[in-house]
């Protein structure tokens, strides 16, 4: 009986001295495919639906980001296309930051992209300018992603 009781109270012990996770967990953070794309220059407006011919998946952790995007069809056709970076990463509140450090669009290495954004359910909306001098790009560009499961 009083090993019992014994055992009973260290249990209770090691199960109060646990560390809780008190943190919410950022929802920002997981994998993303990307459904759409829109870019603002001056008056003109480009909506791109990333789900036709083509992939795109963009991976976030808490220091940094990575995407890949291809067409559907192998290279095989003029929808050819590859586009992969990423680099480090920074959240703060709603401001997600992603440091450009590899992309195979080598003007654009180095860029800092502040974005705003906004998760509700498994849609993930992003919003920000990008400003590349040597590529000639000064845009607004909007993205929305669904989580990948």
């Amino acid at each position: 009986m009083k090993n019992n009781l014994l055992l009973i109270l260290l249990g209770l012990t090691a199960v109060s001295c646990a560390p809780k996770d008190q943190a919410k967990p950022e929802p920002l953070l997981g994998t993303w495919k990307l459904l759409t794309g829109m870019t603002i220059n001056g008056r003109d407006t480009a909506l791109t639906d990333y789900t036709v011919g083509q992939e795109m998946i963009k991976i976030i952790t808490p220091t940094h980001f990575a995407f890949m995007r291809h067409d559907l069809k192998g290279g095989k056709d003029s929808t050819a296309v590859y586009v992969a970076g990423g680099g480090r990463a920074q959240i703060n509140g709603n401001i997600y930051t992603e440091y450009l450090d590899y992309l195979n669009y080598r003007e654009w290495e180095g860029g800092v992209f502040e974005l705003g954004y906004t998760v509700k359910g498994d849609t993930l909306i992003t919003k920000g300018v990008e400003k590349v001098e040597e590529a000639g790009v000064d845009q607004v560009n909007v993205e929305t992603y669904i989580r990948v499961k």
